[in-house]
């Protein structure tokens, strides 16, 4: 991948509500990145229509987003922040893909057989196809690097078969259009470190969700101080006091969600959290973990509730971003177009 410039490309769904799932699992990784990779972040709103989505709330999801992007410390001038749905050439390179792409890969991505259970011939057409749009989204921008969680590295691994099978079908006209053999990167993944994904407060056997009915499952972002240190002390936990290392969280899950929040939040690894709390109970660990949860996220709130009072701001940023994402995103349109044969 010599031939490729380092590029990040990230992108989250604006379906509303963002938790603290959220936040530890992506946002909050995606900071540091900007200091050390050219980096584009996007507010993927042609994912969210996948599922029916009222247009009202999509907008209001979008500005929500893509104000805790910037509430968390993604900087427009260091970054490229926009809304997916600005580049029309992300469902233009899709398309492609979908004609790349077979219909088997498709039925062994594990999200789509989640969402869709055991309704999915009544599922859109479009969520079938989620991955191949996604892999449009990072290709477009030729990316080299994702940072991606658990519950994505199958949706990357499509996009690095998708690109070697672009590579492989059309060798001979990439090199006849003037490029290297490898016209795609094969897309490496930044795997995040630990509470990459986030369990709820009520059952740490399952992930924190805005699905959830209960709102003392998740902890949302716009949630004040007390409301966070609330839903932290009234967390599910267990009776027994906190081990003195990593090992001694098996098999409890409530405990060892609440350890591996704690973690992320601090920057410190679970065995540094327990040497810390080893043998205490939830009585003493909770009111550290609320105290440490507000004061990481309580700034977060404010800038966020700041950026949202003034919408045109938000459209502002967005739009600038989209300025300049689109050059890239045109260039390897036509490049592309030129490769499969297309008259232009």
């Amino acid at each position: 991948m010599s031939q490729f410039k380092p590029r990040v490309f990230s992108g989250i769904q604006p379906s509303g509500d963002l938790h603290l799932g959220n936040y530890l699992g992506a946002i909050k990784r995606f900071v540091p990145l900007q200091d050390t990779h050219d980096c584009i972040y996007c507010v993927v709103d042609m994912h969210a229509i996948t599922v029916w989505q009222e247009p009202e709330d999509l907008r209001q999801s979008t500005l929500e987003l893509t104000a805790a992007y910037l509430a968390a410390g993604l900087d427009p001038k260091k970054s490229i922040i926009f809304n997916q749905s600005q580049i029309k050439e992300h469902a233009e390179l899709a398309w492609v893909f979908n004609c790349i792409a077979r219909v088997g890969w498709m039925q062994r991505m594990t999200q789509f057989k989640d969402k869709a259970g055991k309704n999915s011939e009544n599922v859109s057409l479009g969520l079938f196809a989620y991955p191949s749009l996604m892999a449009a989204d990072i290709l477009l921008y030729k990316a080299t690097h994702v940072p991606v969680g658990d519950d994505q590295k199958q949706h990357l691994e499509l996009t690095r078969d998708i690109a070697q099978k672009f590579n492989n079908d059309f060798a001979k006209s990439i090199k006849a259009n003037g490029h290297d053999e490898e016209f795609f990167p094969i897309t490496e993944p930044l795997i995040a470190g630990p509470a990459t994904l986030v369990k709820s407060l009520r059952d740490g056997s399952k992930k924190m969700s805005k699905s959830d009915p209960s709102d003392m499952s998740r902890i949302v972002l716009t949630d004040d101080s007390d409301t966070i240190a609330k839903k932290i002390k009234k967390a599910t936990t267990d009776p027994e006091p906190l081990p003195s290392e990593a090992k001694g969280l098996e098999g409890r899950l409530e405990a060892a969600n609440l350890v591996g929040i704690y973690a992320a939040l601090s920057g410190k690894g679970v065995d540094e959290v327990l040497a810390e709390f080893g043998g205490q109970g939830f009585g003493a660990f909770k009111p550290a973990l609320a105290e440490l949860a507000v004061s990481e996220l309580a700034p977060m709130n404010a800038e966020m509730r700041r950026y949202l009072a003034d919408p045109a701001e938000i459209e502002n940023i967005l739009r600038d971003g989209a300025g300049r994402a689109r050059p890239l995103a045109v260039q390897t349109i036509d490049q592309v177009r030129d490769i499969i044969g297309f008259v232009r």
